[in-house]
Order: C-alpha cells, then sequence, then structure tokens
C-alpha cells in the first residue's frame, strides 16, 4: 500500500472548564522529523506521541500541535458569616432603640445588604484532570492522519500506475518505428559513404567496415528499450510492496529519465526523438508525484 507524506488531520474536545485541539500535518521530507508543540502542561505527552508516529510514519516532516483554553469558570454563590452577623447586630440594635413596634425582619432584605451574600469565581478544574481525554483525542487525530496519508497514498499509486502505462506504451511506439529508422540509419550512411567516395581516391576498405559497423553500434538503441522496459516491471512491483517505497521509487526515476535521455541522443530519426522527448515528459511528471509518496 502507497502512502502520502503530506495529510492533515485534527481533533477537539473539552472536559469542565479546559477545551483543547489537536492538529497533525505532515509535508515532504527526506527523512521522518517530527515536530511538536504542545501546551504549556502537557510536555509529558510528547514521548508518547513521538512513539505512536514512529510507528506508523517512517519519512515526512510532521507537525504536532495542542492547544488548550482554559474559559471562564463558573461563579458560585457565598454566604459571608462574619458580614451576616454585623447586619443582625446592627439590625438588633436596630429594634432594641426603635421607640415603636419594628417589623420582623425581613431575611432577603438582610442577605441583601453589601457583604453579606455574594458570589465568587470557582475553582478552575486542574489540567491534570484532562490528561487522559487529551491523551485520547491525539490518538483520534493520529488515526485520522494514517487514514488521510493512506487515501492520498491510494490516489497518488493510482496516477502512478497510469503514468507506468504510458511508458510501457512509449516503449512499444519506439520498438515498432526501429524498423524504419534502420532503412533511414542505412540510407544516411550509403549518402555520406558516397559523398566520401566521391571525395577521395582511395578508401581503406577494412577501415571503412570498422567505422560502419561502429556507427551502427552507437545507433543501436535496443539496449535503452531494453531496460526502460525492464524499470517498468520494477516500478509495478514497487507500486505492489507494502512499506516506504518513496526512495526506491525516486532512485528509480532517475533511471528512467537517464534511459529517456539517451535513447533521444542517439535517435537521429524524427519519429524515434519525438517518442523519446514524449517520454521525457512523462518521466518528468511521475518523478513530480514520486515526491509525495513515503
Amino acid at each position: 500500500m502507497v502512502n502520502s507524506m503530506t495529510a492533515f488531520a485534527s481533533a477537539n474536545g473539552s472536559s469542565g472548564a479546559v477545551s483543547w485541539a489537536w492538529e497533525i500535518r505532515s509535508v515532504n521530507g527526506r527523512g521522518l522529523d517530527v515536530r511538536m508543540r504542545l501546551a504549556e502542561g502537557f510536555d509529558g505527552l510528547e514521548a508518547l506521541a513521538r512513539k505512536q508516529i514512529a510507528a506508523i510514519c517512517k519519512r515526512g516532516t510532521i507537525t504536532v500541535g495542542l492547544r488548550v483554553k482554559r474559559n471562564s469558570t463558573a461563579r458560585v454563590a457565598q454566604l459571608n458569616p462574619e458580614g451576616l452577623e454585623r447586619a443582625l447586630e446592627v439590625a438588633r440594635i436596630a429594634t432594641h432603640e426603635a421607640k415603636v413596634e419594628v417589623a420582623p425582619l425581613d431575611i432577603a432584605a438582610i442577605l441583601a445588604l453589601p457583604g453579606v451574600f455574594g458570589t465568587v469565581e470557582g475553582e478552575a478544574d486542574p489540567l491534570s484532570a484532562v490528561n487522559d481525554p487529551v491523551k485520547k483525542d491525539f490518538e483520534t487525530a493520529l488515526a485520522g492522519f494514517a487514514k488521510a496519508r493512506a487515501a492520498e497514498g491510494a490516489a497518488l499509486a493510482e496516477v502512478l500506475a497510469q503514468q507506468i502505462e504510458q511508458i510501457d506504451g512509449l516503449c512499444a511506439r519506439a520498438a515498432e518505428v526501429l524498423d524504419g529508422r534502420r532503412d533511414h540509419v542505412a540510407e544516411t550512411m550509403r549518402m555520406n559513404l558516397a559523398r566520401v567516395l566521391g571525395t577521395t581516391d582511395a578508401v581503406d576498405e577494412q577501415r571503412l567496415e570498422q567505422e560502419l559497423a561502429l556507427l551502427a553500434v552507437k545507433a543501436d538503441v535496443s539496449e535503452e528499450l531494453d531496460r526502460l522496459q525492464a524499470h517498468v516491471i520494477a516500478a509495478r512491483e514497487l507500486l505492489a510492496q507494502d512499506g516506504p517505497i518513496g526512495r526506491k521509487f525516486d532512485f528509480l526515476t532517475q533511471e528512467f529519465n537517464r534511459e529517456a535521455n539517451t535513447l533521444c541522443s542517439k535517435a537521429n530519426y524524427t519519429d524515434l526523438t519525438g517518442i523519446g522527448l514524449d517520454l521525457k515528459a512523462v518521466i518528468d511528471q511521475m518523478r513530480e508525484q514520486v515526491q509525495n509518496v513515503e
């Protein structure tokens, strides 16, 4: 299965007055580079997160972020006994000093007096209380991240498979034009030979045969086509493998490109040159895609 090195996933959670958000994102990288940005108070999760990431990822620059917010705590009602005692004492004194009959004390009025009854900020939940749910949400985000890498990898594999088919087809076309190219090269050699014989009084026949044989060898592209076909087989085998294949595939695209360059330089035939240029274009596109493969 092919995995992509580019992916993104997130997970959110809350408990009491604490809320948090995990984000995991990755881009291409030569090796595995994990960068952690955790909220203060959760540094203890870093080792666990790195271990779990390394278990599923072998390449890529991966950034993990954890944001934590402590919301405003609820206000709770609180009675001030000292304030209540003072209010009642004042009420008793007022009743004693009054020269007329006084109505019974109104408790609600007493409680409404300043300093007797009010609300205060509730105690904030300790961060340690949410450590386990925060850890669980990281695992949720990591599972989504792995799923995203696999989904993008499957799309990459489909594109690469199509490009390999294109290369295979272009190699077949190249093989088909070799007969026409052979006649073209032979005719070119005959014309050049006639030109040489027309301007030279004496020709060393043995040396001439050697030179013609050497030109024929240099012009032969059968080895390049054979190697391209071998690379096609190797590329298909790589796509069928499990685990990281990006580095091997990148090296293989370099080999593809080398053979296509040689084919173009030796073509000496318009049809074959055109096929060689098409090969180079497809190989270049394939190499761009391979940069995203783990």
